[in-house]
């Protein structure tokens, strides 16, 4: 049975190892099957896809509550389409092209979707003439994206990854700008006070903004391993796809105007990535109570035949007692301890716990996943504990979030510095910088070639204050900003 627990267990320490730590717990959890054979091309197993669907649900919920109707484009893009917005066109060394038909030459080639903008727009051009049309507020879910990135890793990077993206249309910039406020809304209600993910939110350097768009916004959170890990972005728009779209809107004023535009990609991936790192511990997963497949599991202790009808009754009982969960009876021929091991690994949140005493007594025991800690109560007041421990397992997990992101900001005034933080600490460094604009671009490379680290950007909506005569740490030029400083994916 020990070699039944070190095949099944995680066998290097987060802490210690965080990669190869990482690896396992997608591997032994069953989040994830690499050997697809394609790189960068996953399975999402159906215990991680169930996951994943409830990060789906969440963010469905939060954007059709904001006034959102769902739509779906074909996975393709028109080349044509791809090259219309100039500065867009860049996402073109990443796109997978789509050339040949069978044996045959395509007469124009298309793209696999990067992201959608392009194959949306064509069409808003067509379905909006007027601003009693707007505002217009889509959005596409449960959808793949393709990227021809060099490096993958699940979850974290993907030529093909899950996602979801709003697609808004404005007369105002006014409205655009509102809506990117409520866009990070949506973040805080589903990565913060679901998810239990803590981050800051950034307003992005000029040269790191999504191609195409005015300003973007991101929340960022950080890996145990002390790297950056973009969570989600909203973008305004302003007008440049409506330039390049022709979506042109007749106003009050009887004048066609652009419109205005944003939109919105919570990254499910990487949402994903970091609910595995932040809150896994050396055991495997923990999850938030909700988002469990399986958030009890009874595990019934059977010593001999005498015992166990009367224990797998009352492990009955007991589930349709409870059936407003999603519940199992673990009666495979594993042992206990086999079963413990491997229910903790999946981060199932309750584990119930019965055998010969506790039929005796009329007692069950309940262990939480996410501490190490047994409870012995009554039978007669279960529904009443689950309900409670539900409570107390999802506040214990957002305390220990916090808490390991509260102390993951340093502060340095030179570059010397920064390079000494860096590569002691794992973390975001705030530094005084030259420009955000593009005139601060090359202080930025030099920064990243020099310590590997990139500028995040200034923390929104509140900038931190710039001291009086500080320097950039790069140029040596007046810092009109403090920007935050971290490794990234």
């Amino acid at each position: 049975m020990e070699k039944e627990k070190n095949e099944l267990g995680i066998t290097v320490k987060k802490e210690e190892d965080f990669s190869e730590w990482y690896s396992q717990v997608i591997q032994k959890a069953e989040l994830a099957d690499i050997r697809f054979g394609v790189q960068g091309f996953i399975v999402h197993m159906p215990w991680g896809f169930s996951i994943i669907r409830k990060i789906y649900e969440y963010l469905e919920k939060e954007v059709e509550d904001d006034g959102h109707v769902a739509f779906l484009f074909p996975t393709v893009v028109k080349e044509e389409s791809l090259m219309k917005e100039k500065e867009h066109a860049g996402f073109t060394p990443e796109v997978f092209w789509v050339s040949e038909a069978g044996s045959k030459k395509i007469e124009e080639r298309f793209a696999l979707r990067p992201t959608g903008e392009t194959q949306i727009y064509p069409l808003y051009s067509l379905w909006f003439k007027s601003h009693k049309e707007l505002p217009f507020k889509g959005y596409q879910s449960r959808i793949p994206a393709f990227r021809n990135e060099m490096t993958t890793r699940p979850f974290l990077r993907g030529r093909e990854f899950l996602f979801f993206e709003t697609h808004d249309v404005f007369n105002l910039h006014e409205d655009a700008l509102e809506q990117v406020e409520k866009d990070l809304e949506i973040c805080n209600k589903v990565i913060k006070n679901k998810i239990k993910i803590p981050f800051l939110f950034f307003k992005r350097p000029q040269w790191d903004r999504f191609k195409g768009a005015v300003n973007t916004f991101t929340p960022d959170t950080l890996m145990p391993d002390g790297k950056r890990n973009q969570i989600a972005s909203t973008h305004d728009l302003g007008q440049n796809f409506a330039r390049a779209f022709g979506i042109k809107i007749m106003s009050k004023d009887e004048k066609e105007e652009y419109a205005w535009q944003t939109c919105f990609g919570p990254g499910i991936w990487r949402i994903m990535a970091a609910l595995i790192g932040i809150h896994g511990d050396d055991k495997g997963l923990i999850l938030p109570f909700d988002m469990a497949p399986l958030q009890i599991v009874i595990v019934p202790v059977l010593f001999s035949d005498k015992d166990s009808k009367e224990i797998l009754k009352i492990a009955n009982e007991i589930k349709n007692k409870l059936k407003g969960y999603r519940i199992k009876i673990d009666d495979s021929e594993a042992s206990p301890g086999f079963k413990y091991n491997k229910w903790e690994l999946k981060g199932v949140p309750i584990r119930l716990e019965i055998g010969p005493k506790e039929v005796k007594e009329g007692n069950i025991t309940i262990s939480l996943r996410n501490e190490n800690k047994k409870f012995l109560i009554k039978l007669k007041d279960l529904t009443k504990e689950i309900e409670k421990f539900s409570k107390i397992i999802d506040k214990h997990i957002e305390e220990k979030a916090e808490e390991y992101f509260k102390n993951k900001t340093r502060d340095a005034k030179s570059f010397d510095e920064l390079k000494k933080i860096i590569k002691a600490y794992k973390g975001f460094v705030k530094v005084p910088f030259c420009s955000v604009n593009k005139d601060g671009e090359k202080c930025a490379d030099k920064l990243k070639e020099e310590t590997a680290a990139n500028v995040s950007g200034i923390l929104y909506p509140k900038e931190d204050k710039i001291k009086e005569g500080q320097k950039c740490i790069v140029c040596g030029k007046k810092a009109n900003h403090v920007v935050y400083v971290a490794k990234s994916y």
